[in-house]
């Protein structure tokens, strides 16, 4: 019989021999929840991998070719180089229009736009992926995304297990395989930057062939236990992916990492130190950070659907940003591998999806991971100052539509890639932090300056009319008319023209907390110089003067100023509500034939607006059923093929995933007018419904509870003191009271 010193002895120096020991005794403990992901099969391919990630690095677990794949990511994976077509002396505002003009627009197609589609670079750019043989493990049993833990876990029936994260708070990921046969070890396969004849050009949507970056083929070394790769990219660019792996009895674990010369990581670095700290260790600060996202809010719904779908976006959104991470790109941290680059280049769009996919940061009580977004645009202004100047060559902040990761221009449909009204949509996340954080600091150091900065950039580009409106003389719509001459309007579109009254609303009321009364003043006479809304005969708000909303659109551009700016609000007047109504029932009598699932989305926030609850969850219920692939990503198109939609494409973007979200955070609690309104669009079936900890604006928390149809107590939390209006839910009585720092008004029926 060994002695109990014996024993500690023994485990010491096993522990002293290799970190992976503790892996192999300690299980990495789960807590299963109805909304996980759950399959009897592997995802047959990467759009419909598993999702892991923590806003830095990624990966997608899933079957090719009888083999387990986990595709590696990473957010600075890119190809940099410029296009010569964004400089140069033409290269400017002024010969756009001026070709505008001589309706002669082949030369800015030419110029501007066709590089985007017909040259590979710039461009997000694929990692590597880890491949394990399948043909020894048997049938798989089950596959289940641990939302909670954020883990995934594989079982097959011959008692293999796989557990496999990304860590949340480091770049790196972990797998351990238990009951695995002899020989059983990971595969680095790289991406084929240089492997045979390229193939031709295909469209931004389904990707480019990755060998026409011409990139030489990356080095691979290997060891018995570790496999490093490093990929040369352009101009001296590289990046580096490390996979270490070892073998206790019948289990395999490993750790990888992949990094680039953007940043100071070095992933053989990140691998030892993993090691250093050992898996559970890694697992269980893992977990911390989990648990404290989750606590961060909650939203109890009776519909399973809409349940399932809203926790796994949270899940998703607590993947994808961080306070200091690059923000969500069209695809963040699960770019394509299938040896093209990713639909649209994996690049930043601002004409739509980087708005959307933040607009759960606010109510969803997200802002620290909703800051990435705003240090990064913070981060950027030297570089959006330099393009405001070659480009539209005045003072102030404008923002291209279409950038890099470090902020350049790409081109493309410049109608939207180079708008000098995108960046009013950028600042309105600003402006929503403010409100939301009521942070005076935030709003003296950072909100009013960029705000200000844009509103700068937008008096100097617009002019006074004959009649003395403030207008453009161009303007367009995204994306109506697509890429054509047409898609430039001869009078002020309802987009443009909403996110101009909203950028200096916006500014003057921030200018005023900032104590600058002059600037708030000036800034609300520059508002007052705007026209009025363009509306068709029904009242319906039109893309712009003698344009209604006549065909199916997949952006609902026209309708800006209902949602997200808030600027027509139902409770503001009858006139308001009547406006609503009407351009809520234009869209429904043109159809959805030209929608996307991001459409669906963005409608159930604005039925949300509308206060009917019962469409709002209509609409995302279509997004989740018919736009979404098994693992909840969006898939532009209608994967059900069922009518929703013309477009049956799959195409993965996330900012449909993110405004799905939203769209039920605004049925359950709206507060963008200042008046805390609780349960404001909930269907007529929902009985039971609750939520906790969501964030009006004013820096309230707000939780929330109906029983039966009846709702029985709420309570609203100051962080910072002040004034709470609210509208009592059951008396619908407008309401106030006064709260300290900290303090908590309840009500119970």
């Amino acid at each position: 019989m060994v002695s109990n010193m014996k024993k500690v002895l023994l485990i010491g120096f096993l522990l002293s021999l290799s970190p992976f020991y503790v892996l192999s005794k300690q299980n990495l403990n789960v807590s299963p929840t109805a909304s996980d992901l759950t399959f009897t099969f592997i995802p047959q391919s990467w759009d419909e991998g598993i999702p892991l990630g923590n806003a830095v690095i990624g990966a997608l677990v899933w079957e090719k070719e009888g083999n387990l794949r986990m595709s590696l990511d990473r957010t600075d994976l890119w190809d940099l180089r410029q296009s010569d077509s964004l400089s140069g002396e033409n290269f400017k505002y002024e010969w756009v229009k001026q070709h505008i003009r001589n309706g002669n627009y082949d030369p800015v197609h030419a110029k501007l736009d066709d590089p985007y589609d017909m040259i590979p670079a710039p461009s997000k750019i694929p990692g590597a992926a880890i491949e394990f043989p399948l043909e020894k493990l048997g049938e798989t049993d089950s596959v289940r995304l641990y939302l909670n833990d954020a883990l995934a876990e594989i079982k097959w029936k011959g008692g293999a297990t796989l557990k496999t994260f990304v860590n949340a708070n480091e770049p790196i990921g972990w797998f351990k395989f238990t009951n695995v046969p002899e020989g059983f070890k990971p595969v680095l396969i790289t991406p084929q930057y240089n492997n045979g004849e390229e193939l031709g050009v295909d469209s931004p949507v389904s990707g480019q062939d990755l060998r026409r970056l011409r990139y030489p083929q990356g080095e691979v070394s290997q060891t018995e236990n570790e496999i490093t790769y490093i990929q040369p990219g352009y101009d001296g660019y590289f990046y580096k992916v490390v996979v270490k792996w070892e073998r206790t009895g019948k289990d395999v674990t490993g750790v990888w990492s992949i990094t680039s010369s953007l940043s100071e990581d070095d992933a053989t670095e990140l691998v030892e130190r993993g090691l250093d700290r050992g898996i559970v260790n890694d697992y269980s600060s893992h977990k911390d950070f989990w648990n404290r996202f989750w606590a961060k809010s909650t939203v109890t719904l009776p519909d399973s659907i809409l349940q399932k779908q809203y926790d796994n976006e949270i899940y998703k959104f607590g993947s994808t940003t961080r306070e200091h991470s690059y923000p969500i790109s069209l695809q963040a941290v699960w770019t394509a591998d299938n040896g093209h680059l990713p639909p649209w280049k994996g690049d930043y769009h601002h004409d739509l999806n980087t708005q959307l996919s933040y607009w759960p940061a606010y109510t969803g009580n997200y802002l620290e991971e909703g800051f990435g977004y705003l240090n990064t645009l913070l981060e950027q202004r030297d570089v959006f100052r330099k393009y405001t100047q070659d480009y539209f060559e005045c003072d102030g902040l404008a923002i291209p539509g279409v950038t890099t990761l470090t902020g350049e221009p790409m081109g493309g449909w410049i109608q939207y890639s180079l708008s000098p009204t995108v960046g009013a949509w950028l600042a309105q996340h600003f402006y929503q932090h403010w409100k939301y954080s009521a942070d005076q600091e935030f709003l003296l150091d950072k909100g009013y300056p960029f705000v200000k900065e844009i509103a700068i950039f937008l008096e100097n580009i617009t002019q006074l009319d004959n009649n003395g409106l403030r207008t453009l003389e161009f303007s367009s719509s995204p994306e109506i008319f697509d890429n054509s001459i047409n898609a430039w309007f001869p009078t002020i579109t309802n987009y443009d023209l909403s996110l101009l009254k909203f950028l200096f609303c916006a500014a003057s009321e921030m200018a005023i907390a900032a104590g600058n009364k002059e600037e708030g003043d000036h800034w609300l006479k520059i508002k007052n110089q705007l026209p009025d809304f363009n509306l068709a005969e029904d009242n319906s708000l039109t893309f712009a003067e003698g344009f209604p909303y006549e065909e199916s659109h997949r952006h609902f551009s026209h309708a800006m100023a209902i949602h997200p700016l808030g600027l027509i609000d139902w409770n503001d007047s009858e006139q308001a509500r009547n406006i609503i109504k009407a351009t809520v029932k234009r869209l429904e009598e043109i159809g959805p034939d030209y929608w996307t699932g991001y459409s669906y989305s963005w409608l159930g926030n604005i039925y949300a607006r509308a206060m009917d609850g019962d469409k709002a969850a209509d609409a995302l219920k279509i997004f989740a059923e018919c736009f979404c692939l098994p693992n909840t990503f969006h898939a532009n198109g209608d994967q059900s093929k069922s009518g929703k939609s013309r477009f049956t494409y799959r195409p993965f973007t996330l900012e449909g995933n993110f405004a799905f979200a939203a769209g039920i955070q605004e049925m359950l609690l709206q507060s963008h007018k200042g008046v805390i309104r609780i349960f404001p669009a909930i269907p007529s079936g929902w009985e039971n419904v609750s939520f906790d900890n969501l964030r009006a604006t004013g820096a309230f928390l707000v939780s929330a509870e109906r029983i039966d149809g009846d709702t029985v107590g709420f309570s609203i939390t100051s962080e910072k003191g002040g004034e709470a209006k609210f509208i009592n839910p059951v008396t619908g009585e407008l309401s106030s009271i006064e709260l300290k720092p900290g303090e908590t008004y309840s009500w119970h029926k």
